[in-house]
């Protein structure tokens, strides 16, 4: 096997040519958390219904085909950022909250790229690409962080909302701290004295399942261990509230220059603690509730901008970063009353698998009165965002990019984008080629702790998605000549990168 060797595209030579650009909307990613394809009813699903989300893909491009690149978050979200597949970079992968940025600062990413070509831009919501340099003080500004990869504005919470440090951090500095009450963050050991889920359940209002038994914010258990900071600790149940209403300020103080703005969901992420207004909404608990909150925030976005008048000249591309999962760590009844309900929308597999549930993800793509709505089959990657809109604006891009322009396919002008893409669980990888999905054989569990399938399946797999969208049937024995094709298109990829032997991450 060849060393491995981590290329990072970097910004020499580019920014936008001098050619004119015609138009230049506004530009907003919505990035939900966990949101599999049958959790929004856009794609059929009756047992759930987000009016607010289905105007987009109802409005716009509907993809079917719409892929993350990872099956979990960290890695999704950094190709979606660098235009790189995950699988590059070693650091790639689920990150705790202390972890140091994961993007070297030289290298090219979206929103530098929009940054270059006019676009002021910002970031709210979910992170997790890590920040600081490992070696976090969260009492000072922390860098390098999103302005040091192209975000003029942030507010951000550093990983996951079950994870420790549970603060917002806006512009790198933590929001509400105070001096006199530090914060101290680790994923080693606990701080002496400080409430654990082990040592004082009797202070917990969410159970945990498995994993999330550390320190105690708001009533619920987290991974990490934190002390101080109480001031600027969030409220679970205002978090929606809190980044909508920044997501609104960031509009409107931006409303008469061109903007780039990543909004990253955190529903329906554990923990999943709603606000109360829509707590019962759903029959499914606070998982469904939490979906129905997410749609209310996708909703409060969509009114603002046409408050402001600009709904009309912004271009929003609405996905999720992984496929769903219902046990992620707390006893919240999700499992019990799913129902009818299939959040992976018949895919097989879901957060952490191989399976296409892992990856096949909603993506809508709308843009009031220029794209005309369709439903597209068109094979299209988050990865390709960049690229994407580096036609759009006009930009110059570096080469050695993952990134690919399907700009054409975006705006429903054409039926076909990729011709295959390589996907990623925890540093398995799979193969979609056309309708075909080709899985290396890999050794472990055949699930995890959350339930969900991980597609370890000791053989090469073979499934045509199209025919077969459950992937139940292995065609690798009856196709020989066809798996060899794309195990050698596959392996030619990968080359460098690609390992057999693949330890299971803990979930922690």
């Amino acid at each position: 096997m060849k060393k491995l060797i981590y290329l990072v595209p970097t910004l020499s030579l580019v920014g936008c040519t001098s050619q004119q650009v015609e138009e230049k909307p506004n530009v907003i990613v919505i990035l939900a958390d966990d949101l599999g394809f049958g959790d929004v009813s856009a794609y059929g699903s009756t047992t759930i219904h987000t009016p607010n989300i289905d105007s987009l893909a109802h409005g716009g491009v509907c993809f079917t085909n719409g892929y993350a690149t990872s099956a979990t978050s960290t890695p999704s979200r950094y190709a979606l950022m660098t235009g790189m597949y995950p699988w590059k970079n070693k650091d790639a992968k689920i990150l705790p909250g202390d972890a140091p940025l994961i993007i070297n600062e030289h290298q090219f990413t979206l929103p530098k790229m929009m940054q270059q070509c006019g676009y002021v831009t910002g970031a709210i919501g979910k992170w997790h690409l890590g920040m600081g340099d490992g070696n976090v003080n969260w009492n000072e500004t922390v860098k390098p962080g999103a302005r040091e990869i192209g975000f003029d504005y942030s507010c951000l919470i550093a990983a996951t909302n079950d994870r420790v440090p549970t603060v917002y951090v806006e512009n790198g500095d933590v929001v509400g701290l105070d001096p006199a009450d530090p914060i101290e963050v680790s994923y080693e050991k606990n701080f002496e004295g400080e409430p654990t889920a082990i040592s004082h359940p009797e202070m917990l209002k969410m159970q945990w399942a498995h994993g999330h038994n550390n320190s105690i914010v708001n009533g619920i258990p987290r991974i990490g261990y934190m002390k101080g900071g109480q001031k600027a600790r969030w409220k679970d149940e205002d978090m929606a509230d809190y980044f909508v209403d920044k997501v609104k300020n960031f509009v409107t103080e931006h409303k008469d220059a061109p903007f780039f703005l990543y909004y990253g969901l955190h529903e329906p992420h554990v923990p999943r603690a709603p606000h109360q207004r829509f707590v019962g909404k759903t029959t499914m608990g606070p998982r469904g509730d939490a979906i129905v909150e997410a749609d209310w925030c996708v909703g409060e976005l969509l009114a603002h901008l046409e408050k402001e008048g600009l709904l009309e000249n912004t271009l929003i591309i609405f996905s999720s970063d992984n496929g769903p999962v219902l046990n992620d760590g707390y006893k919240d009844g999700a499992p019990e009353l799913a129902g009818n309900h299939l959040p992976a929308g018949g895919l097989r597999g879901g957060k952490y698998s191989l399976f296409d549930g892992g990856t096949h993800i909603p993506l809508f793509v709308y843009w009031k009165g220029k794209i005309q709505p369709v439903v597209s089959d068109a094979l299209v990657c988050q990865v390709d965002i960049l690229a994407s809109l580096g036609s759009m604006v006009h930009a110059d891009l570096p080469e050695g990019l993952d990134s690919r322009n399907y700009l054409d396919a975006f705006f429903g002008k054409a039926s076909t984008a990729r011709k295959d893409v390589v996907l990623e669980a925890q540093g398995r990888m799979a193969y979609r080629s056309g309708d075909w999905i080709m899985m290396p054989p890999y050794k472990g569990s055949e699930r995890n702790l959350t339930g969900n399938e991980l597609g370890n399946l000791g053989e090469y797999g073979l499934f045509n998605v199209k025919a077969d969208r459950t992937q139940h049937q292995n065609e690798a024995a009856q196709h020989p000549e066809l798996l060899d094709s794309l195990k050698q298109n596959f392996f030619a990829e990968v080359d460098g990168y690609y390992r057999s032997e693949v330890e299971e991450e803990p979930l922690k």
